[in-house]
C-alpha cells in the first residue's frame, strides 16, 4: 500500500513539474481563463493535456526519440512552434481589451494549446529527461524510495492526475482574481503575449541554428 502511494504521488509531482512552470503553455491558459472564462482556461490546459498523452504513445513507440536525434525534424517543429507563438501573442494583445465575465469555451482554446503543444520542443524535451520515468517507473526513485515497476500504472495515471489538478486550479484562481479586478484581464493578456513572442523569437532563432 505504502509503494503504491508513493508510485501515484511521485506520478502528480512528475505531472506538476510538466504542467506548473512559467512557459508558453501557462501563457496560452491565462490569456483564455482571463479573456474567455474559466472553461476556456481549463479547455486550453485539457489541449495541452492531450498532446502530453500523444507525447507519452509517442515515446512508448519511440518516435520521440528519433525526432531528438533528427535535427532537421526538430528544426522544423521548432520553427512551427515559433511561428505559431508569435501568432498567438498577436492574438493575445488583439484581445487584450475584451475582458468579459462571460464564460464562452468555444473550443478555441483546445485547439490553441494543443497545436502549440505538440510543436513545443521543450515537451519533447521534457519527455526525453523526466518523462522518460513514466516508461520506466521501476528506473527511478522518489523521497529516497525505488518506484516500483509493478505500481507503474498508478505512476502514469498520477502524472495525469497532477496536470489535470494544475489546470483545474490555475485558470480557477486567475478567473477568482480577475472577477474581483477586472483590469487583470488585459494585464494577464499583454503579460501572455509578451511570453508568447519572446518564446516565439527564442524558437525562430533556434529554427535558424538547427
Amino acid at each position: 500500500m505504502f509503494d503504491a502511494a508513493v508510485s501515484l504521488f511521485a506520478g502528480v509531482a512528475l505531472g506538476l513539474s510538466l504542467a506548473a512552470p512559467p512557459g508558453p503553455m501557462n501563457a496560452v491558459i491565462a490569456e483564455e481563463s482571463v479573456a474567455r472564462g474559466w472553461r476556456s482556461g481549463f479547455a486550453a490546459g485539457l489541449g495541452a493535456m492531450t498532446a502530453d498523452a500523444c507525447f507519452f504513445v509517442l515515446a512508448l513507440v519511440g518516435v520521440v526519440a528519433f525526432v531528438e536525434n533528427a535535427p532537421t525534424v526538430r528544426a522544423v517543429m521548432v520553427g512551427i512552434g515559433g511561428v505559431l507563438m508569435l501568432y498567438y501573442a498577436y492574438g493575445a494583445v488583439r484581445d487584450a481589451g475584451s475582458f468579459s465575465q462571460a464564460e464562452a469555451a468555444d473550443g478555441r482554446g483546445f485547439r490553441k494549446a494543443f497545436a502549440l503543444a505538440l510543436a513545443n520542443p521543450y515537451q519533447v524535451t521534457w519527455w526525453l529527461t523526466a518523462g522518460v520515468g513514466l516508461l520506466n517507473p521501476g528506473e527511478i526513485s522518489a523521497f529516497g524510495l525505488e518506484l516500483s515497476a509493478a505500481n507503474g500504472a498508478l505512476t502514469i495515471a498520477g502524472f495525469f492526475a497532477g496536470i489535470l489538478l494544475w489546470i483545474t486550479v490555475f485558470p480557477a484562481s486567475l478567473r477568482a482574481a480577475g472577477e474581483r479586478v477586472d483590469a487583470l484581464g488585459t494585464v494577464v493578456a499583454y503579460g501572455s503575449a509578451a511570453v508568447l513572442a519572446l518564446f516565439g523569437l527564442s524558437f525562430l532563432r533556434t529554427a535558424v541554428g538547427l
